[in-house]
């Protein structure tokens, strides 16, 4: 005992020096501490380079300049973000995400001297479209590979395959490719992948048959992926994650047994993806599924039985497919959070539903645009998380139930488009985000609990019945984006703080029965964007708007405003819808010698007003919007668009008729100066607006001639210049307009033949009455003249289609007898002046020779 002692006593400094010693961490190398320094100083902090930083569960996270706090003075390895092994002190991990870094990394970047390193996070930061260097795949020893949403750009290099250890490869940029073969390659050599996460990179591949069996999660939306999935995937033992979403050219086909990753398969996310047919049985058997996310797969039939047996469903989004059936089975997924059935055709009786209070958990319902009946179930409880309800596009009636304005967390509610009556009750949540009752039958006043909410950013109470003022305190929304309460039974005046809303960018209050003046001053710095005031009772001057820069669609239609035409209007730059119809304006438009006015100009409408002098030529000159023909267009794009909630409507006369536009494509370009006192000529200029669909200029009082550059509109719709003193011919030109279907030029002096042709052998005597000098079809009266022109264009016409020679002949005929005639009637006339024969008959004489001379021209003119 007492020599173990001594043994003991002799080694006991030496395992306290050994103990102490390997507790000490390693100091970070000289050669990797400059690497990092060097690392850092070629990037510059900037605070918008990492400002949506989410983890991959979607999870907030918290951004920061980690590199700040590397300090020569200090061991790296106590560096924010880095991590050294404790045996050698080398760096083995650097994770910089979220670390608002921005410039270009290089390819010969020091970070490559880490030659050690198993884990590199670089995501979300911006690197403003670097390259991906080749040299990332000689981290020989990298296992986590993450270069997510860092603005990387080009091709993705072969040379990441050669990381062989990696188990987790997360790249994201709208701005990366794979080469070809190259996403096949990468799958082939990483047999150790088990987390796969490319999303949004153009691989434009199928998905190859070899690929990693170690796979837990594959990730692969937004990646124009194509072909056949592999059925392979479906049965990959440890899977648990599997996105291949917005891929629409991927064809997805289900199993039709038990799938072997069955019992691990926990997200299913393939929206948007070429599914078809029915939700197969099978799906059955994913009893860990949790969330299950088939949006927008063209799926029809009824929900299999089966899938009502999936108990651990958090999320479900069925929207936008075909199906239909009984949906009451849902209430066995007491864990829902979210739910989606969206744009379909179930149709079943909204009140039979019974609402157990099995759905505590539950945050999301949404059951629009479907064929739900019957009003909603009033007796509903233990729904206290929903914070967004969706129920638009139904056929739901009668109340909205005092549960849903007691629901203490609700942030959107869309209940639009239905036919729900009585009062719109107090609002007990303080954390609105959205309300949309549009679309109904609702009355009564607007609820104070409304006009409280300082997190509201959509408040659309549109086309119902409510009624009274509206209350200044609605300025209190100091978040308000839109505000829609058009057409309603709103009295009183605008409230003048509505200028003060300085994120404010779409004020609808048409339609109702508003007075007074617009003494709203906006001030500087608004955003505003949509401005509808038409269909009220407005009186005054003519509103103060020059500060509304971002000014897209101003319309103060049917209202009794009395004021001139404001010259500074024109100066608005984004400014493309104009109604002022129907008021009291007056007095001439001048013309402006600044450029660029209404350069952005599509619906023009003056009409129905008191507007006088001539037309505004400089004026025309400045629509340059109305100079680019949108005929071959492809995409459909709408005016006034600023919000994903909101789209504009406008009250139009074109083709003869008053129309709704329920929304206005860019493409729908019209003038309409109708209705008022414009006199002189119509400017030639008009002809150079080719994008033009209606042009209407009646009831004014128009002179001249109409322009032959009119013929340059080619595919102008409507043509309205009826009811001026427009005299001259129809210029024969304007057959050309091919997509001309309403042509009025009644009651004014126009003289001649009505051209024949194309669109015009289309349209009726409406067209041209009123035109007493007009002559040709359809109108009665020919335009040949009398029989024997009549017969004489016979005879010619016959004649061409025997042959040319003989057409020589029979002319050569017809003017001798004519030569002969022009003789003896020439003979005859030296008689009767030498004779004193009646004055009628010499004045009878004198007309029947200027006939016979001026067909002769015209015949020598045509051949």
């Amino acid at each position: 005992m007492g020599y173990v002692n001594l043994v003991f006593f002799m080694l006991f400094p030496f395992l306290c020096h050994l103990s102490f010693s390997s507790s000490l961490p390693h100091l970070c190398p000289k050669d990797q501490a400059l690497a990092l320094l060097q690392f850092k100083h070629m990037f510059t902090i900037s605070h918008d380079a990492s400002d949506h930083c989410f983890d991959i569960t979607g999870q907030s996270i918290q951004s920061y300049p980690k590199t700040l706090s590397w300090n020569k003075s200090i061991d790296c390895c106590s560096w924010d973000g880095v991590y050294c092994d404790e045996t050698t002190g080398k760096v083995i991990e650097l994770n910089l995400t979220c670390s608002k870094l921005q410039g270009k990394f290089h390819s010969n970047s020091s970070v490559f001297q880490l030659s050690n390193l198993k884990r590199l996070d670089l995501s979300n930061n911006n690197f403003s479209g670097s390259y991906i260097s080749p040299k990332f795949g000689e981290f020989s020893s990298l296992m986590h590979l993450d270069l997510s949403d860092s603005r990387f750009a080009g091709l993705i290099p072969t040379e990441i395959s050669h990381l062989s250890k990696l188990q987790v490869l997360s790249i994201q940029s709208s701005l990366l490719r794979f080469g070809p073969h190259n996403f096949e390659l990468l799958l082939k050599n990483l047999t150790r992948l088990r987390e796969l996460n490319i999303d949004s990179v153009n691989i434009s591949s199928t998905i190859p048959l070899n690929f990693s069996s170690y796979l837990t999660a594959l990730w692969l939306p937004f990646t124009q992926l194509y072909g056949v999935l592999p059925e392979r995937v479906f049965h990959l033992s440890n899977l648990e994650s599997l996105d291949l979403s917005d891929n629409l050219q991927l064809t997805i086909k289900f199993p039709t047994t038990k799938w072997n990753s069955s019992a691990s398969l926990m997200e299913l996310y393939l929206y948007s993806v070429n599914v078809t047919g029915r939700i197969p049985e099978s799906f059955g058997h994913l009893t860990s599924l949790s969330k299950l996310d088939l949006l927008s797969c063209n799926l029809s039939g009824s929900i299999p039985k089966p899938l009502w047996n999936l108990t651990n469903i958090e999320l479900l989004d069925l929207g936008n497919n075909h199906l239909e059936g009984p949906i009451s089975d849902l209430l066995r997924f007491g864990k829902l959070r979210s739910l989606s059935l969206r744009n379909n055709n179930f149709d079943v009786q909204l009140e039979f539903l019974s609402f157990k209070r099995i759905w505590t958990q539950l945050e999301e319902l949404d059951f629009s645009s479907n064929f739900l009946t019957g009003p909603i179930p009033s007796n509903v409880s233990g729904m206290q998380n929903l914070q967004f309800l969706f129920l638009s596009s139904n056929h739901l009636n009668k109340t909205i139930p005092s549960w849903i304005f007691s629901l203490p967390s609700l942030y959107d509610l869309d209940l639009s488009n239905n036919h729900f009556s009585g009062n719109i009750q107090e609002f007990k949540s303080r954390t609105l985000h959205r309300v949309s009752l549009k679309q109904n039958q609702l009355q009564g006043p607007i609820p104070k609990s409304l006009l409280n909410q300082h997190d509201l950013y959509y408040l659309l109470l549109s086309h119902n019945k409510l009624s009274g003022l509206i209350d200044s305190t609605v300025c209190n929304l100091t978040s308000l984006q839109v505000l829609d309460l058009g057409s309603n039974n709103l009295e009183g005046t605008i409230p003048l703080c509505l200028g003060e809303m300085s994120i404010l960018r779409v004020l609808d209050l048409s339609n109702n029965s508003l007075g007074g003046t617009i003494n709203t001053t906006f001030s500087i710095g608004n955003v505003l964007g949509v401005m509808k005031f038409d269909g009220n009772k407005l009186e005054g001057k003519f509103p103060q708007l020059i500060n509304c820069k971002y000014l897209e669609v101003l319309d103060l239609g049917n209202n009794e405003l009395k004021d001139t035409f404001p010259k500074w209007l024109g100066a608005l730059p984004e400014l493309q819808i104009l109604n002022l119809r129907s008021n009291k304006f007056y007095g001439p438009i001048k013309d402006s010698r600044t450029d660029n006015l209404f350069a952005q100009i599509r619906v023009i409408d003056l009409s129905s007003n008191g507007f006088s002098g001539d037309l505004p030529v400089r004026l025309f000159e400045n629509f340059e919007a109305m100079k680019i023909s949108s005929e071959k267009s492809g995409t459909r794009e709408y005016v006034g668009d600023i919000s994903y909630y909101y789209t504009i409507s406008l009250i139009v006369t074109t083709k003869g008729l008053e129309l709704e536009l329920p929304r206005v494509l860019t493409t729908d370009l019209i003038i309409d100066l109708s209705r008022n006192r414009f006199e002189g000529h119509i400017p030639s200029i008009i002809g150079d607006l080719i994008g033009l669909r209606t042009l209407n200029l009646s009831h004014n009082r128009l002179e001249g001639h109409i322009p032959a550059s009119l013929h340059q509109l080619s595919i102008l719709e409507s043509l309205d210049l009826s009811s001026n003193k427009i005299s001259g011919e129809i210029p024969q030109q304007l057959t050309s307009l091919k997509s001309l279907e309403v042509l009025n030029l009644s009651h004014n002096h126009l003289v001649g033949c009505i051209p024949k042709g194309k669109q015009f052998d289309t349209f009726e005597n409406s067209s041209y009455q009123g035109n007493d000098g007009l002559h040709g079809f359809p109108l009665s009266k020919d335009c040949g003249g009398d029989d024997g022109v009549a017969q004489m264009t016979n005879l010619v016409e016959l004649d061409e289609e025997e042959g040319g020679d003989s057409s020589m002949i029979s002319w050569q005929a017809v003017l001798m007898g004519y030569g002969c005639g022009l003789v003896i009637g020439l003979s005859i006339i030296y008689i009767m002046l030498s004779t004193q024969y009646p004055a009628w008959f010499s004045r009878m004489d004198v007309k029947l020779e200027h006939k016979i001379l001026t067909r002769m021209r015209r015949h020598k003119k045509r051949h």
